[in-house]
């Protein structure tokens, strides 16, 4: 039962990113990707915030908004969350290792995944 409540959430959360990268803009900075990482850090907050501090708050529903909405939304509000948790337990090298680990290796990441498609093409 737990897979179908991420699989709702993410379903909406992903549509929400799709809508977002809708919005015509007319610059080259990825302004609205963004501001999609921003609301979804935001949501997360908040959801961690508010959800989170309620004994009455299901497994499920935690799941639903945190693992499928936020994540279908953006994985980057999990990030930004993990590292907000870090740096306020003071874990400062930890956090810091971690925001900059994650920075580079995705996108050495993205720079293998692009050369490798370049060999499957």
């Amino acid at each position: 039962m737990s897979y179908l409540y991420v699989a709702l959430g993410g379903a909406i959360g992903s549509l929400g990113r799709y809508s977002i990268s809708l919005i015509p803009t007319k610059t080259a900075f990825p302004f609205l990707t963004l501001i999609t990482n921003l609301i979804g850090a935001i949501l997360i907050g908040f959801i961690v915030g508010y959800l989170g501090e309620r004994e009455a708050t299901s497994k499920n529903m935690l799941l639903f908004w945190k693992t499928g909405v936020c994540g279908g939304f953006t994985t980057f509000s999990t990030f930004s969350l993990e590292s907000f948790s870090l740096i306020e337990a003071r874990q400062f090298a930890v956090g810091g290792a971690y925001i900059v680990l994650s920075v580079m290796l995705c996108l050495v990441g993205i720079l293998c995944g692009r050369r490798i498609a370049m060999l499957v093409i």
